[in-house]
């Protein structure tokens, strides 16, 4: 690892996503072992979708805390395995994250259940260029394919950005072959699983694993800017190697077009 590495200044910045029913501060909570994992590399970003969830009992009033980043089912709530349905409310998530994306200043994506969905759509918009998010790597705990019918050609092309794909081998509400599915759509996914169910996973066991992707991530990102860097400079150096013989040749040709 380069010494440019073991800066503490250093750190990468990711976008994190709720998962339906959260909001940014109960996620945030929810994260708190694993952030103190990778506190060395990383920090987070938590925003809260746009769409306040409706209740789970009807009749009854909704909690705004609950949100939803868009809704795939006539009656405007979300369900995952839900195939061919709308995806109402989903442009105003992405303004949302397009402005804080570029507000913050963010490198990569973090996602779980509909976030993790999410993160994988914006995804794939990035390489088509449809997105002015740009993440560098994406991490997707218990994610999914969106089953709504202006999502289905989402897939076509793998993603090439490196990723880590996290499920739990007995979660019964985004089933292990969902999250599967979706690691399949990257090009070369780093997938971790672990034997619980619907939730993202702090185990001490689990620890090296997202420090090691977060610290290749963080070193990938240094030599990137260092080498953009360079570049620029030597550049500008170019730029200052203009010789006056050269610039009387250049003044001579003008004269001769004349």
């Amino acid at each position: 690892m380069s010494k440019s590495t073991e800066n503490v200044e250093a750190k990468l910045k990711i976008l994190a996503l709720h998962g339906y029913r959260q909001n940014a501060d109960s996620f945030k909570g929810k994260l708190g072992s694993f952030r103190k994992f990778v506190n060395k590399y990383a920090e987070f970003v938590f925003v809260s979708a746009p769409h306040p969830a409706p209740p789970l009992e009807a009749g009854t009033e909704p909690d705004p805390s609950q949100r939803s980043w868009w809704f795939n089912k006539e009656d405007r709530t979300f369900k995952g395995t839900n195939e061919g349905g709308p995806a109402y409310g989903f442009e105003e998530s992405l303004k949302l994250v397009e402005k804080t994306w570029e507000a913050e200043g963010c490198h990569g994506l973090l996602g779980f259940s509909q976030g993790a969905c999410f993160a994988g759509l914006l995804c794939d918009l990035s390489a088509r260029g449809m997105t002015t998010i740009k993440p560098q790597f994406a991490v997707l705990a218990s994610g999914f394919r969106s089953g709504s019918l202006v999502h289905l050609n989402y897939y076509e092309n793998k993603v090439q950005i490196p990723s880590l794909h996290i499920f739990g081998e007995t979660d019964e509400i985004i089933t292990k072959d969902m999250s599967v599915a979706l690691s399949e759509t990257f090009l070369e996914p780093e997938i971790v699983t672990h034997p619980g169910g619907h939730y993202f996973p702090a185990q001490a066991s689990m620890k090296q694993t997202y420090v090691d992707f977060f610290r290749d991530q963080l070193q990938n990102y240094l030599e990137a800017k260092e080498l953009q860097n360079a570049t620029a400079e030597n550049s500008f150096h170019v730029a200052d190697e203009v010789t006056p013989e050269m610039d009387q040749q250049l003044a001579g040709s003008d004269s001769d077009s004349d």
